[in-house]
């Protein structure tokens, strides 16, 4: 029965291809015979990964996004650098990168579609236990200010909208179900 609901490419144009996205226009079939237009956004995919402290307090970053225009509180995170690349391994090295820690251990809480609508993104979610503080090594363009923020307070800043990234308030309310 949900056969009935499948769109079937016909045709796939390149629109643009940036260092981080690649913009496609396709053509499709849509399940009643009709064609339709379908723009999306090809992503390699990406990690994030919320550490976790043993006084149970969680290391969140602060960052300018250009795209909302504001900074943001999020969990460390990264893009693949190929879409073969083990999200683990990217999880490790965002960690590292965007905070100084590195873990004892990292595990997976899920992964997300983070757009359906115009974006074949998968962020793949862990929780990093057993931290070791160590320095921060951005990337040459990354301004980041590292924040240790009790569970908690952090459950309670994703209800009262404060924070409002996607895979952070996921990770935040998983974390906190656990």
């Amino acid at each position: 029965m949900d056969e009935a609901l499948i769109e079937t490419g016909i045709d796939s144009e390149s629109i643009f291809e940036g260092t981080l996205l690649h913009v496609c226009r396709d053509t499709v079939k849509l399940p009643n015979g009709k064609t339709a237009t379908r723009e999306w956004i090809k992503h390699p995919g990406a990690s994030s990964v919320i550490p976790l402290t043993e006084d149970g307090s969680v290391i969140l970053v602060k960052q300018y996004r250009y795209p909302v225009g504001q900074i943001t509180l999020e969990v460390p995170a990264g893009k693949l650098d190929a879409p073969d690349e083990d999200p683990l391994v990217c999880a490790t090295r965002e960690l590292s990168e965007e905070t100084g820690y590195t873990a004892d251990k990292i595990e997976k809480l899920t992964t997300i579609a983070t757009t359906v609508g115009f974006s074949n993104e998968y962020i793949h979610l862990y929780v990093a236990t057993g931290l070791h503080a160590g320095r921060q090594h951005t990337d040459e363009d990354e301004f980041i200010n590292v924040l240790k923020v009790p569970l908690k307070e952090a459950v309670q800043m994703v209800w009262d909208g404060k924070i409002i990234d996607a895979k952070s308030v996921v990770s935040i309310l998983m974390l906190a179900g656990r």
